[in-house]
């Protein structure tokens, strides 16, 4: 572990040096302000995005060849993150909130609102962000760099939140062949990627629920990292898949936040660690509501989901683990099939998610 932290300063200081030298040259493209969507309650904002020197990235379209998806790819890969810069968040009520970007250009902001901004969107509250202040060897802003934060407010009528893996559970990836899955991250774009089959209907019916409003919160979780945000985003939007904040992982090698079970070890650790951490968040910040789970047998989800299950008793409503086609990947799903029965709660192997929204129907999650 201290050789990889030694490895991640180091690739971090050269990093930060290119940045400084091309800044003082002018060399930087202009930069852009990246303020990913995120959730909150109406007496707290989660926000979270990203400082950078704009990628040069075209618009992505259905006809882009796999040699432009590629190019695209290492754009968003080679950035230039913009350390130690001040950004202010403006509310409603007059209120400015200062924070500061870290040494890969993140801000993480939490604000207790006093007044609501109006809803952009149905559940989505947004809050101006722009930078204040600059490190000295960058020079002026011309113009001035803003972005909006989009906020996720569930309403009180929410009957279930959903939290949902994306590579392998929403769209293939084959995470389980490190070259095929390499293949389909790099070769490929928001338009490229399909979704699986009765994917989006059965998402948009879990977040209709019984009522058949959208009041139901959709929560993206995965171990993708936040270079692919706008890919992704624009995939969700594609297939009219629900809107929802995206909680991917920094790529930056670094320590878990959180401590995974004995015998989780090397990257799936890493994996591990870090969507137990955003779960924890998410139900720790809405206590009384309820959330069914989905993800795929191809990597962690089961055992994942199953340390949610210990660690929030009486939370869970239903597990949905979309089955890869792995033999043994599926081998270990009903061991803990039959643990989480002790605890109350239904994980369910599918094959397709025909099956899983005739079971939803079944228990009432869905009209």
């Amino acid at each position: 572990m201290k050789l990889l932290d030694a490895l991640s300063s180091f690739t971090e200081w050269t990093d930060h040096l290119l940045t400084r030298t091309s800044a003082r040259r002018g060399w930087l493209r202009p930069l852009q302000l990246d303020a990913y969507r995120s959730y909150g309650t109406a007496a707290r904002f989660y926000i979270k995005g990203r400082l950078l020197a704009d990628r040069g990235l075209r618009p992505q379209t259905a006809a882009d060849s796999r040699w432009r998806n590629f190019r695209s790819m290492v754009r968003r890969f080679n950035s230039r993150e913009v350390a130690g810069a001040d950004l202010v968040a403006e509310l409603p009520d007059g209120s400015q909130h200062l924070v500061t970007t870290d040494d890969e250009g993140y801000f993480t902001l939490i604000i207790e609102p006093k007044v609501l901004p109006l809803p952009e969107a149905y559940l989505w509250y947004p809050v101006p962000v722009r930078v204040a202040r600059l490190p000295a060897h960058f020079r002026p802003l011309l113009p001035e760099v803003l972005a909006a934060a989009k906020v996720l407010v569930p309403p009180p009528s929410a009957e279930f939140g959903i939290i949902s893996d994306l590579d392998d559970t929403v769209f293939e990836t084959s995470a389980t062949n490190v070259l095929k899955m390499l293949a389909r991250t790099l070769l490929s774009n928001a338009h490229s990627r399909l979704p699986f089959v009765g994917v989006a209907d059965f998402y948009r019916r879990l977040q209709r629920g019984r009522t058949g409003r959208p009041d139901n919160p959709f929560f993206y979780v995965s171990s993708s990292p936040w270079n692919l945000y706008d890919v992704l985003d624009e995939f969700l939007g594609i297939h009219e898949m629900p809107p929802g904040p995206l909680l991917l992982r920094d790529l930056s090698i670094a320590r878990p936040k959180t401590t995974p079970p004995p015998g989780v070890t090397g990257s799936a650790a890493i994996h591990f660690a870090h969507k137990l951490h955003e779960i924890d968040d998410l139900l720790t910040t809405y206590p009384r509501l309820p959330f069914v789970l989905l993800g795929d047998s191809g990597q962690e989800d089961a055992r994942i989901y199953r340390e949610v299950v210990r660690r929030h008793p009486g939370r869970i409503r239903v597990i949905y683990i979309r089955d890869v086609q792995v033999p043994e990947r599926a081998a270990l799903i009903g061991p803990i099939i039959e643990e989480l029965k002790v605890d109350g709660v239904t994980m369910l192997l599918v094959a397709d998610y025909a099956a899983a929204a005739a079971h939803a129907a079944g228990l009432g999650l869905v009209g």
